[in-house]
């Protein structure tokens, strides 16, 4: 044993000695070079940016491919099939790993158009996705009547463009234009002052999708009722996961179900399976619980009061799950909602309607 104990003691030394030894001829190759660099200073710059270039180049070619596969980040919504596919450019509503995706060519704000022969409002509008009725709003146009060379603002989304006033909150806004507040928070382009409490900075744009000024006519989604009824289903095998209205329908930028109900319900499981996520989040979703389905599909349930089951827990469709809340980035009580087939998202009312 004292062998080996001074065995162990000098092979520390030796290494330590290595070490040392190792580190004086680094410093000493270095100050070699750096003093070559110094009186020629200016001669090989060329060719060290252009080395560098070249292996910034091979290094994109050889890892862009690697990080493209295998992040969730980077995805684009098929509308024939309501899904998402990896391709584009894609928005998390609450800035995390569980992605919510968007169309491969997201408008984050206003953009100006200029009339060509033979355009009418039906045509623009239908071009950006749009209502016309938007166009309207943003351009105060008392009719339809547009002329060529003519500009036109063209909002990114279905809805109002608004200035804040001083003393304004989202809520207020929302009132005014007969919409939901919560719509307002998940445009993923809208700014906020402080982002727990949503407030607004006068003069700031914000954009408030499914507004509409009062005075002037304008397509409305129909509200709907959940049911949770023993044995009501959607179109598929899942259940409604609460009962109240929807206050936000899947679109591009939030490709989720918002349902709201003041008198928090109950959460339940749309179908069994297990879950693999309980508990809070802390960008966004608040009281969230995510379970994975035999399927295959996951299901997603947000901005909960209480959540009722852990991960790994097994599950039965219809049983609860948790109560609806207000948690997270949330302006009321209300659930959202999502369907999921791996990283990528679907359409919640493909399976519900």
């Amino acid at each position: 044993m004292n062998e080996i104990g001074e065995f162990i003691i000098f092979l520390k030394d030796y290494l330590l000695s290595r070490l040392l030894s190792a580190g004086r001829g680094f410093e000493a190759i270095k100050n070699v070079i750096v003093a070559l660099l110094v009186v020629k200073r200016g001669r090989y710059s060329s060719s060290f940016l252009n080395t560098s270039f070249l292996m910034i180049v091979a290094a994109s070619f050889i890892g862009g491919p690697i990080i493209a596969e295998n992040t969730p980040f980077i995805t684009n919504f098929n509308e024939g099939k309501g899904m998402v596919q990896a391709s584009a450019v894609s928005y998390n509503p609450y800035e995390n790993n569980l992605t919510t995706s968007f169309s491969a060519k997201p408008r984050s704000q206003v953009e100006d158009y200029t009339v060509k022969g033979g355009d009418t409002l039906g045509v623009i509008a239908k071009r950006f996705d749009i209502s016309i009725d938007t166009i309207k709003w943003a351009n105060d146009l008392k009719e339809d009547i547009i002329k060529p060379g003519q500009i036109l603002k063209i909002p990114p989304i279905t809805g109002i463009v608004h200035k804040v006033a001083s003393g304004e909150t989202i809520y207020s806004i929302a009132k005014k234009y007969k919409t939901d507040a919560q719509n307002i928070v998940n445009f993923p382009f809208n700014d906020f002052a402080d982002l727990d409490t949503f407030s607004l900075t006068a003069g700031q744009t914000l954009y408030v999708p499914g507004g509409v000024i009062e005075d002037k006519p304008a397509y409305i989604p129909a509200q709907f009722i959940a049911s949770i009824q023993a044995g009501v289903h959607g179109s598929s095998n899942f259940i409604w996961p609460t009962s109240g209205i929807i206050t936000q329908y899947p679109v591009w930028y939030h490709m989720a179900l918002d349902i709201a109900n003041p008198q928090s319900p109950a959460v339940i499981a749309a179908d069994s399976g297990t879950v693999i996520s309980a508990g809070w989040n802390n960008t966004g979703y608040g009281n969230m619980v995510m379970i994975l389905h035999d399927n295959g599909y996951s299901t997603l349930y947000g901005h909960m009061s209480s959540i009722l089951v852990s991960n790994g827990q097994r599950v039965s469709q219809g049983q609860q799950i948790g109560v609806m809340g207000s948690t997270g980035r949330s302006t009321g009580t209300h659930l959202h909602f999502e369907v999921r087939s791996g990283e990528q998202l679907l359409n919640p009312l493909n399976f519900l309607r």
